[in-house]
Parts: C-alpha cells; sequence; structure tokens
C-alpha cells in the first residue's frame, strides 16, 4: 500500500479531522507528524504530500456537497412540537396515539406527555421533551450530507439530540425542553 492510500484510510475515521482539512483550518505538517507517527512511517514528505492533495480533494468535494445541502435545506419548513416524552421499554405498551420502534430487544416510543402510560416499567424515560420537524422536498432523499449537516450544526450549539428520525421527507430531531429554543434557534437560521 503507497502512503497517500495509507494516510486516506487513516483519515476515513476521523470525522473532525476531515472537516478540519476541508475547511482548510489544520496545520498539515503537524498533522503530517502525527500520522507519521501513528502510521509507523518514515517518509515524512510523502505523507505531508499526500495529506496536502487529499485535504485539497476534500475541499473541492465539500463546497459541491453543502451546496446540495444547502438547496434542500433552505426549501424545507420547519413545525415544533412541545410536551412530547421518549420512554424506552423492554415490553410492549399499548398507546393511543405517538410513534414506535421496534428494536430486537425493546421498544422506542415518541408519545404525547399526556399519553404517557402510568404504570409501565421503563429502561429509559426522557419526559419533557421538544420534537422538532423538518419537512424538505422529495430530493431530500437523494442529497448526500443532510443528516449529518443537520446534527453537525447541533452538536456546534451544544444541544444533545435524544432522539432522531430520518422518515422519507421528514426529519424528526427529539431535544429536551431546555435545549429547544436554542435548537429551533439554529436550525430556522438554515431552514428555508
Amino acid at each position: 500500500m503507497t502512503t497517500a492510500q495509507d494516510v486516506r484510510n487513516y483519515l476515513r475515521n476521523k470525522p473532525y479531522l476531515l472537516e478540519a482539512l476541508e475547511k482548510g483550518i489544520v496545520n498539515l505538517s503537524e498533522l503530517s507528524r502525527q500520522i507519521q507517527i501513528e502510521l509507523k512511517t518514515r517518509n515524512i514528505t510523502a505523507t505531508k504530500a499526500a495529506l496536502r492533495r487529499f485535504a485539497e480533494e476534500l475541499q473541492k468535494h465539500k463546497q459541491k456537497r453543502e451546496e446540495k445541502v444547502l438547496y434542500v435545506l433552505k426549501r424545507s419548513g420547519i413545525a415544533v412540537y412541545d410536551r412530547k416524552a421518549v420512554i424506552i421499554t423492554a415490553k410492549e405498551i399499548a398507546v393511543k396515539s405517538g410513534m414506535r420502534v421496534d428494536l430486537p430487544d425493546k421498544f422506542v416510543y415518541l408519545l404525547d406527555r399526556a399519553d404517557l402510560p402510568e404504570r409501565v416499567s421503563t429502561l429509559i424515560k426522557h419526559d419533557n421533551c421538544t420534537m422538532i420537524v423538518v419537512n424538505s422536498p422529495e430530493e431530500l432523499e437523494a442529497t448526500v450530507g443532510v443528516v449529518a449537516f443537520l446534527t453537525t450544526l447541533l452538536a456546534e450549539q451544544n444541544v444533545n439530540i435524544v432522539e432522531f428520525i430520518s422518515c422519507w421527507t421528514e426529519t424528526i430531531i427529539v431535544v429536551e425542553k431546555k435545549d429547544s429554543l436554542k435548537a429551533y434557534e439554529a436550525l430556522t437560521n438554515l431552514v428555508g
């Protein structure tokens, strides 16, 4: 395997480094030295050259990908639903309405707080949540990076996502009530 292939393989599993390279905000000499140490290679010049070429490629692709993502999101709408709850149970429960996801050994429910069963054995319960729904055009399905863009945007605002569901043109993001205003502001600044 060549040095260039080694460098690419090393970076593929490091999303924060890839993002820094895409933005051109990383010291290539220092990163080359760190990669050289981790990969136990001797040729710093080849490592740095491979890193520089890879960074240039990433920057070209990022700009095109981001334009497509923003084009879809600018044509999206946003709705906010308060008083939601997320519960995770080991056994199926009867509920009037809401959403349910069946996992191999548990069930995840997204419900109105008013519809929470009184007696249910939960593994996890978040009962003070807000659900934000981003409704996008059908191109969402074929646009790479929308989910990554949204989750990174919220992570940069220090918003923890309790649950995340992407269903065709709807992207459902559930956050704790305390984070709902930050999440809403970040998303509405982006979404048309």
